[in-house]
């Protein structure tokens, strides 16, 4: 058996060896002369799984070891008889944390209080969820668009993205990339959807670029109908569009995801993937050395200060979204690198958080929101 593993997919090595012959590649290199003797591939969102690239190959099962799977052409997978999956799941709490990072950033920027303020969650599955619970530990009004769920579990718990568009102060986006149907969303974001918002302060994209049309959110920022545009995703990566990345109010390179955390599950969910569809008998592997930051332990005194200025500090202790907009906007051009050599970043639970003089219902903020605490 012959496997192809993407060479940016980190902790695998190792772990499929003795089953098979192993070639790591670039994402760019993995070509279809490449593949045609391949059993497996285990890939990212840059390699494109389409005719082009499998036809006349013995791939059998592709794995991707990320959310998305838009790069996967399925339809012809399975005329070709090519089974795959992704990881759903796998980087939602890195997204969350991304989004909480992103948040307070902003309302200290604004110098506005999150707490009170309305936000609109578009797409309410694995990240969707921890983002709405992140919100309502920190006091927001949260609303929940989702028509796929509505439609299963009824509407008690979701609103229409109109009431989003006329009633939130904040819109996030976090809804796969469905180019046709029912629940369309390339270019949800378009002109029609920005001229009518009601009174949206801050919007946010971290979930596909397509999703928001480039022209509509510029021209929408130049006529003062969005206050201010956080994006992770962007059409055409990793030519992205410079006029729209100087009008954000933070653009990062597609990095919501990446935590050391997410890209951990991301390639266990893969080789646990392969193992069960080729019987391999790993299950149960797991990766392990996942690297972790210089420090662990944060140390707050909340003497006379108010909660949210200790959540904020505790949240952008774990990551400061002002350091990745830093980098980006200094050399866009590095675009690709910037994600390649992206540095160690864990999740809220990775920290253990040595308080003092913290009220005990903040303690217990913290605590919901992933961190170990200390005294």
């Amino acid at each position: 058996m012959k496997i192809i593993i993407d060479n940016k997919i980190p902790y695998i090595k190792g772990a499929l060896e003795p089953f098979a012959e192993v070639v790591y590649l670039p994402g760019n290199e993995t070509t279809a002369e490449v593949v045609k003797d391949a059993d497996v591939l285990i890939t990212r969102t840059r390699t494109i799984c389409n005719q082009e690239l499998l036809k006349g190959s013995k791939v059998k099962f592709i794995a991707t070891a990320t959310i998305g799977f838009d790069h996967i052409d399925t339809e012809y997978c399975k005329a070709a008889g090519i089974e795959w999956t992704n990881a759903p799941g796998c980087n939602a709490e890195s997204v969350n944390q991304y989004i909480a990072s992103a948040l307070f950033s902003w309302s200290m920027r604004k110098r506005k209080d999150l707490a009170g303020l309305t936000i609109g969650i578009v797409g309410v599955g694995n990240v969707g969820s921890k983002v709405a619970r992140t919100c309502e530990i920190l006091g927001m009004k949260v609303l929940l668009n989702d028509p796929p769920r509505e439609r299963m579990e009824g509407p008690e718990k979701f609103v229409s993205l109109e009431t989003i568009r006329q009633e939130a102060d904040i819109i996030t986006f976090h809804v796969p990339l469905n180019m046709s149907g029912e629940d369309r969303t390339y270019h949800m974001g378009n002109e029609d959807f920005f001229q009518n918002l009601g009174k949206s302060l801050l919007v946010i994209n971290s979930c596909r670029g397509e999703v928001i049309d480039t022209n509509s959110v510029y021209e929408a920022i130049e006529a003062g109908d969005v206050d201010a545009f956080i994006a992770d995703c962007w059409e055409n990566e990793p030519e992205i569009d410079l006029e729209l990345l100087n009008q954000t109010e933070y653009g990062t390179p597609h990095i919501a995801g990446y935590s050391k955390d997410g890209k951990a599950n991301g390639t266990k969910m893969s080789v646990q993937a392969v193992s069960r569809f080729f019987k391999l008998g790993i299950d149960d592997w797991e990766p392990e050395n996942v690297e972790l930051p210089a420090t662990t332990v944060i140390e707050i005194d909340g003497n006379q200060r108010r909660e949210y200025s200790i959540l904020a500090e505790a949240i952008l202790s774990t990551y400061d979204i002002e350091l990745d907009d830093d980098a980006l906007k200094e050399s866009p051009h590095l675009f690709e690198k910037l994600r390649g050599d992206y540095p160690v970043r864990r999740e809220f639970d990775s920290y253990t958080l040595k308080l003092e003089n913290v009220k005990e219902e903040t303690v217990e903020k913290l605590k919901l929101l992933g961190f170990k605490v200390s005294k």
